[in-house]
């Protein structure tokens, strides 16, 4: 059964001095392998960017405070050279490209090797009762096509989205519900992110009204997700889910040369659009069934635990923790492109 500590699904407003970030930079992978004894996670492409400011903050708190004794926080990239050795003394390991893969890990491991997993879906059918979900901030999945010269229109229906996804409709010219868009005789090409993506399982799922659609054969997996330089996205046809927050955060210029919108725009489902007029994410769409909560995934028995380790987890990542309360790691959150929850909602866990 699962037990949810808050309303997830709520969120405030972020007020402008939040958007600011620490001037420190972020880190990308650890620049040397962690201690032992350090908080250490993999998973999500989408929140691997606030995660390697998270851990440069974090760090820099304890620093500043005198602390030199509790856990640090480091997180490793989705992607880069694999297999990595993720502490000292660990194991090495296949990198966890994906919420899956990070969560597969974590539970394939102990934490002599990670200690979370970051995830971009919520719990699911599969999920083992031993893990603990930690809620963390609000994000939103649209779809996104080419920017320029592209034959998608700027809206499309969950109809439709289900139709090109299970390949009932393959041809702009058969997108007939849109106002004012009359789609050219041109083969849509519907890209999903690979196999492990939380975006990916999200945003099947959200089409399909909480039943997860099975993508027909004219669908392409691939890409990873929300890297909108991949050259099979640039593309007149392509059409491909992503990350709302994620996006705006590389509108804020948190970009690498892979990690980028490139070609790509974000487009509207069922006339509601994912940005505000400022660029930032919507509330009103993050309030839609496309909106979702990110996680991180913990093992219920040293969330509940006592130690060191344990209690590193909750100073992190609990209600009362760093990341739920002090004011750098919401303005990180903002900054990356995703919305803070309300009062004790972050850091609320959901136990299967």
């Amino acid at each position: 059964m699962r037990h949810n500590a808050a309303r997830l699904f709520a969120v405030t407003a972020i007020t402008a001095s939040l958007a600011t970030l620490a001037a420190v930079p972020a880190l990308a992978d650890p620049a040397s392998t962690p201690a032992a004894g350090s908080i250490v996670g993999a998973g999500s492409d989408t929140t691997q960017a606030v995660f390697n400011q998270f851990s440069t903050d974090y760090n820099a708190f304890l620093t500043a405070a005198g602390n030199t004794t509790s856990p640090r926080l480091y997180s490793w990239d989705a992607t880069g050279t694999s297999p990595v050795t993720t502490k000292t003394g660990a194991t090495s390991i296949a990198r966890p490209n994906g919420s899956g893969a990070g969560i597969s890990a974590l539970n394939a491991n102990t934490s002599a090797t990670l200690d979370f997993a970051r995830t971009s879906r919520g719990p699911q059918t599969g999920d083992l009762t031993t893990d603990d979900f930690v809620a963390f901030a609000k994000d939103a999945v649209t779809w996104s096509a080419k920017a320029t010269g592209g034959n998608a229109p700027a809206d499309l229906t969950t109809a439709d989205l289900v139709a090109i996804y299970t390949c009932t409709k393959t041809n702009w010219n058969q997108i007939t519900d849109i106002t004012g868009y009359t789609g050219p005789n041109a083969t849509i090409k519907p890209y999903l992110p690979q196999a492990s993506s939380g975006t990916r399982s999200f945003f099947l799922k959200a089409i399909g009204g909480g039943t997860p659609v099975t993508p027909g054969a004219c669908v392409v997996t691939g890409p990873e997700e929300n890297q909108g330089t991949d050259a099979v996205l640039n593309d007149a046809n392509v059409v491909f889910p992503y990350s709302v927050g994620h996006y705006v955060g590389q509108l804020n210029g948190h970009v690498t040369a892979t990690d980028d919108k490139g070609v790509l725009t974000v487009r509207k489902i069922n006339n509601v659009a994912p940005l505000t007029g400022t660029n930032t994410l919507s509330a009103g769409f993050a309030a839609t069934s496309y909106g979702r909560v990110l996680y991180n995934v913990v093992r219920h028995a040293e969330w509940t635990g006592t130690g060191t380790q344990p209690d590193a987890l909750r100073a992190i990542f609990g209600t009362s923790g760093w990341l739920c309360t002090n004011t750098t790691a919401k303005a990180d959150i903002a900054g990356y492109g995703f919305l803070v929850l309300p009062g004790a909602a972050c850091g609320s866990v959901t136990h299967i």
